[in-house]
């Protein structure tokens, strides 16, 4: 593993937990000499993210449509700031760049981001571990209706436990290096579930 996205808000989130968090992750993500990937804004979770992983010596890529990078602010202090045309050449060079992906607290598009790698996951498109970082209990009520997705038998076990979760940055790069992806496929028969 040599690169791992963050996905994160753009705001800084109602407690101040979250940006504590954001900014351990890009320190210790820079101190175990991975490179972050992420989406290039200077402002909330992603701005303190990118910033304390450069402040601990660390290469930082960010990869911003070229319509968010007024709104976004686009980071100008990173390693490499790569502007697209869209949301989905945003999400598709970060996930070409990155080894691993982790949601931190965040809105809509965090979510949107974790779910798309995570199905690419699942669907064999790549092996790559993803994760939600639990600060605070942010996820607790996602992981639970996720838990109830695969007892009601719309995601098998297998494939719900590639979405790793962890409560502290060290936690989840942990779990990230020691990650393996499943063998079985996505797709069974009925006959196959008996």
């Amino acid at each position: 593993m040599r690169a791992i996205c963050v996905f994160c808000g753009s705001s800084y989130g109602s407690r101040e937990i979250y940006a504590d968090a954001a900014a351990r992750t890009g320190h210790l993500i820079a101190e175990q000499g991975y490179t972050l990937v992420y989406g290039g804004a200077k402002v909330g979770l992603m701005g303190k993210v990118a910033d304390a992983a450069r402040s601990a010596g660390g290469k930082v890529i960010g990869v911003l449509p070229r319509a968010l990078q007024e709104k976004e602010i686009g980071h100008e202090g990173l390693s490499e700031l790569h502007l697209v045309d869209s949301m989905h050449e945003r999400k598709a060079l970060m996930a070409d760049l990155s080894d691993g992906f982790i949601a931190l607290p965040g809105g809509v598009g965090t979510l949107e981001e974790i779910f798309e790698v995570w199905t690419w996951g699942q669907l064999g498109y790549h092996g790559k571990p993803c994760g939600f970082l639990n600060i605070g209990g942010y996820f607790d009520d996602l992981i639970a209706f996720l838990d109830h997705q695969t007892r009601e038998g719309f995601t098998r076990d297998v494939m719900r436990a590639m979405a790793q979760v962890a409560e502290t940055p060290e936690d989840m790069i942990r779990l990230f290096e020691n990650y393996s992806p499943p063998s079985a496929p996505k797709w069974i028969t009925r006959e196959e579930e008996t």
